[in-house]
């Protein structure tokens, strides 16, 4: 019998964990932790559904922290197998988990302040930095395309998924010793927006008997990538005489945002604007997108190396870099001409939230979303015009103009979703994951009525028989 069990991103956008059963074995696909709210709470309340002992290996599709975020507790917990990854993917988890646990740790030093003035017991951290440095000893580099036996009867191949650097689709063969011959299924992770840049489409997919498929756009189609640049261009034009907030994932996002800008110099449409990067962590990404260049589309290469470019930070003259606090807080006293573009991208921590605090008040000030906002954050709040916001305990209200631009996304959207499942050869049944409720509902109507495949949308701790 095989299994699959999902154990978060069922219903939802984060949290991603799916448990594969096969052969006595169990693999865990994705570890991530759930986004939103107060993070110390979060992970005090967001348990482990599964022992980690008893997890056999574990197949990591990328490093964004809704998929990656809980694998240090699975250390810590006992997991003692190997994660499998592809090498960028590598690279950017050393980052994207140290700078998570420092923040978990500076949160929860501030909470046990507060309980120890209430006379209350502080909390235990639930992972600290010994349990990260665990988990990037434990990643074995598997790179795309290469097949790969992980456990008995379980080969698992990596595709390129065109989401961020390293992201894969997972591709595995479970053989059960069934006279039916190996089962195939092909988990999505996050799969990437084929109208972007820097990235590669996403690679063609085998013949498989079942799909994981992500549906965070499930229900709608981004904006065409030059309405959004056009977008992008009015509200820098809007925007003349006071400052653009870009709240930006580091992973991904900055990258595109940057390279978008640099093309915007190079055609004479940035003059009289400064573009800051506020995130040392977005810059520390940037430079390994910048060591990882062959994974990048080669159009957009080239039009790096016709301007001389050995990197996207020298694409980019007018692009200031902030290192320390001193700096970031600097910025504070400057009321036009500037782009900052700071994390996190949802708005629920990082530099953005204090550029927020001391702009969002301020018609002068414009906030430009460039991708997903979940439920419980404020950058979903102020996408969906709420009035005022709540930031550091206190009440703000917000003066300053919204725009989203769409086109900017790293996910793919209803139309892309549609045709890359219309191209995988055979008729695989569908598991729709990592989306809001609505949103794979819709999906789901729209692949029945295209394609005729059997969809179901499985709930969180729900077991799926992949065969009997």
């Amino acid at each position: 019998m095989i299994t699959l069990t999902c154990h978060g991103a069922a219903k939802e956008v984060t949290g991603s964990r799916h448990l594969l059963e096969i052969n006595g074995k169990r693999l865990l696909l994705d570890c991530g932790m759930h986004q939103g709210g107060d993070l110390t709470k979060r992970l005090r309340r967001d348990a482990l559904p599964f022992k980690a002992r008893d997890i056999d290996a574990v197949v990591l599709s990328h490093a964004h922290l809704d998929h990656s975020g809980a694998l240090p507790r699975l250390l810590r917990r006992g997991y003692r197998g190997v994660i499998y990854c592809t090498g960028a993917t590598l690279n950017l988890l050393a980052v994207l988990l140290k700078d998570a646990c420092n923040l978990y740790l500076k949160d929860l030093e501030r909470d046990n302040r507060v309980r120890q003035r209430r006379g209350q017991k502080v909390q235990k951290p639930v992972y600290d930095m010994e349990d990260v440095l665990a988990v990037l000893e434990a990643c074995h580099v598997v790179p795309y395309g290469v097949p790969k036996e992980i456990l008995p009867g379980v080969i698992v191949t990596l595709l390129d998924a065109g989401h961020i650097l390293g992201a894969a689709m997972v591709h595995l063969q479970l053989d059960d010793g069934g006279p039916k011959g190996p089962l195939r299924l092909l988990f999505s992770g996050d799969l990437g927006n084929s109208d972007s840049p820097l990235m590669r489409d996403p690679a063609p997919v085998p013949e498989v008997d079942w799909v994981m498929m992500e549906s965070t756009y499930g229900d709608r189609n981004h904006r065409s990538y030059p309405d959004t640049l056009n977008e992008l261009e009015g509200v820098l034009e809007a925007a003349r005489g006071g400052v653009v907030l870009v709240p930006a994932f580091a992973v991904g996002r900055t990258q595109e945002v940057l390279f978008q800008l640099g093309c915007f110099y190079h055609q004479g449409k940035l003059e009289g604007w400064h573009v800051v990067l506020d995130s040392p962590m977005a810059i520390e990404v940037t430079q390994i997108y910048d060591q990882w260049l062959e994974l990048m589309d080669k159009e957009d290469l080239n039009r790096l190396t016709e301007q001389g470019s050995a990197t996207l930070e020298a694409f980019l003259p007018c692009l200031h870099l902030t290192q320390n606090t001193d700096d970031s807080i600097a910025l504070n006293r400057v009321n036009q001409g500037l782009i900052i573009i700071a994390g996190s991208g949802m708005c629920n921590g990082g530099r953005m939230v204090h550029h927020l605090k001391h702009r969002v008040w301020h018609d002068k000030t414009h906030i430009m979303f460039t991708g997903f906002q979940a439920r419980g954050t404020v950058g979903r709040q102020l996408v969906e015009g709420e009035p005022r916001i709540k930031l550091f305990g206190q009440t703000f209200a917000v003066r300053a103009q919204i725009h989203t631009l769409g086109g900017f996304s790293a996910h793919a959207d209803q139309r892309q979703l549609l045709a890359w499942l219309a191209a995988i050869p055979g008729h695989p049944k569908v598991l729709l994951v990592h989306g809001e409720e609505e949103a794979q509902r819709v999906l789901w109507e729209a692949i029945e009525a295209s394609s005729g495949h059997s969809v179901a949308i499985p709930g969180v701790g729900e077991t799926i028989t992949l065969r009997d």
